[in-house]
């Protein structure tokens, strides 16, 4: 434990992470088809990416009829390799879901929780840009060339927002390994002075191992005009499209790019960076969502009331100790009864669009896409398992060796080659996807398998949200 502690510690990027899969063959290759012929394919160990490129393995005569072709085989994961869903939320408190004691009703995270472990220790670098570079690396902020944000980028070593290329990402590994590799919303890793169409791009998430990229490139953008791209190519969908929102078609990309890959290869797995801008400013949630939260009136109490609700319902959750005591209250900040009712209107005003804005962004699972597994959601590492053989580890910064490397052996790799450790499981292994969530400040997540969709959640209710308030998760 203080082992663990102490890798957590020294890892500052901050992240929630749900694994499910069955397990993979650490380390051993894997060969189907003919050799030689082009639907032959093979798995790597990994050591070394790109991979070496193969000797012609065929023979080369004077006449044709006496040659032989031959094929290099193509790459692909292990047999079993889950799908990766990645969703880190933007400025999203620890206290803000249900799934962590907060008012606001998130029912997808408290599905998947209740199934798992919440895990209390969240640690990020306090900045947007430095979080998602380590995340992404599985490196220390600073060796990934993010000390600061991106907009303040000195030049100086660590910090000129440049992620060099021993420093790969999670992307360009996966797909190295044949992974189908893509990256929705949010990209505050392009250095500002290549952000524009003039490149270059290998700063671009196309350019970091990310095959497809739908998104904005930034720190923020407005949801209803945005400065969006689909790879390196801007584009401008909203344009005659009156309520044409960015996290609904944001949604719909992914969903769509998902769809087509299943049904072009059904066997090849998938990792989606989902990084929607929400809950960063600006705050653009759509008028729908508003009022469905503004009806539930979970702020009318103001904020000392709701701050002494949500440690109440964390100790019920367990993951505040009962002892636990709130810091007193800044004597700078009014309290909530010194205000007039003006006032007052206008902070539930804004709290209920900030809560618009998070819950918006949030996924929703059918319950029939989630069978009864154990999950261990983890700021460190994560596991998934079977109860009959070794489960697949996914080492993360602050686990497993130092997050001090710079030889390009990132961490991130061991997903192709993981210690195999045992832990428990009940229920049948059925699902096959992995769902990633980090998170900026905190966090949201979801579970699903190849069946599953993304789509908005179902209008909440007063019924929902009071027993959400209860701490059901």
């Amino acid at each position: 434990m203080k082992l663990l502690r102490q890798n957590l510690l020294s890892s500052i990027a901050t992240f929630i992470l749900v694994m499910v899969a069955t397990p993979l063959q650490a380390q051993q290759v894997q060969v189907t088809g003919e050799p030689g012929s082009p639907s032959a394919t093979t798995t790597i160990v990994g050591k070394q990416l790109p991979p070496f490129d193969p000797k012609f393995g065929g023979v080369i005569k004077e006449k044709a009829t006496e040659s032989k072709p031959w094929w290099p085989p193509r790459v692909v994961p292990p047999k079993g390799a889950p799908n990766v869903l990645l969703i880190m939320t933007d400025d999203c408190g620890f206290g803000a879901p249900s799934t962590f004691g907060g008012v606001v009703p998130t029912p997808a995270l408290d599905r998947i929780a209740k199934n798992g472990l919440r895990y209390t220790q969240f640690h990020s670098t306090s900045l947007c840009s430095p979080t998602r570079a380590a995340l992404i690396t599985g490196r220390n902020h600073h060796v990934a060339g993010f000390g600061v944000v991106g907009e303040a980028a000195t030049g100086f070593p660590g910090y000129d927002s440049v992620i060099e290329r021993d420093c790969g990402t999670i992307g360009e590994i996966l797909k190295e390994n044949g992974y189908a590799t893509s990256w929705f919303g949010k990209d505050h890793n392009t250095p500002f002075y290549q952000a524009s169409q003039a490149g270059p791009f290998h700063q671009w998430p196309i350019g970091m191992g990310f095959e497809y990229f739908y998104g904005f490139v930034g720190g923020d953008t407005s949801q209803w005009q945005p400065n969006l791209f689909r790879n390196t190519t801007a584009i401008y969908p909203f344009q005659g499209q009156p309520g044409w929102n960015l996290t609904t078609a944001m949604a719909d990309d992914a969903i769509q790019y998902m769809k087509q890959l299943k049904e072009i290869a059904p066997d090849k797995p998938f990792f989606v960076y989902y990084v929607p801008g929400g809950t960063h400013a600006p705050h653009h949630p759509t008028p729908e969502w508003i009022k469905k939260i503004s009806d539930m009136h979970l702020f009318d109490g103001g904020w000392n009331k709701i701050r002494e609700t949500i440690l109440a319902n964390q100790k019920k959750l367990g993951i505040m100790p009962d002892n636990a005591q709130l810091t007193p209250w800044p004597k700078d900040l009014p309290e909530w009864d010194s205000l007039d009712w003006e006032q007052k209107k206008l902070f539930i005003k804004q709290a209920d669009v900030y809560e618009a804005c998070s819950t918006e962004r949030l996924t929703s699972l059918p319950p029939s896409t989630v069978s009864p597994c154990r999950l261990k959601i983890s700021s460190s590492g994560t596991s998934f398992w079977d109860p009959t053989k070794p489960s697949h580890i996914l080492p993360l910064p602050g686990r497993g060796h130092s997050t001090r490397h710079s030889n390009g052996a990132s961490k991130w790799r061991r997903i192709l080659g993981g210690r195999p450790r045992a832990w428990p499981f009940h229920g049948p292994v059925t699902l096959r996807t992995w769902a990633v969530s980090g998170i900026n400040f905190t966090t949201s997540l979801i579970l699903c398998r190849r069946s599953w969709k993304l789509r908005a959640l179902p209008r909440p209710t007063r019924s929902t949200a009071s027993s959400s308030a209860r701490s059901k998760a």
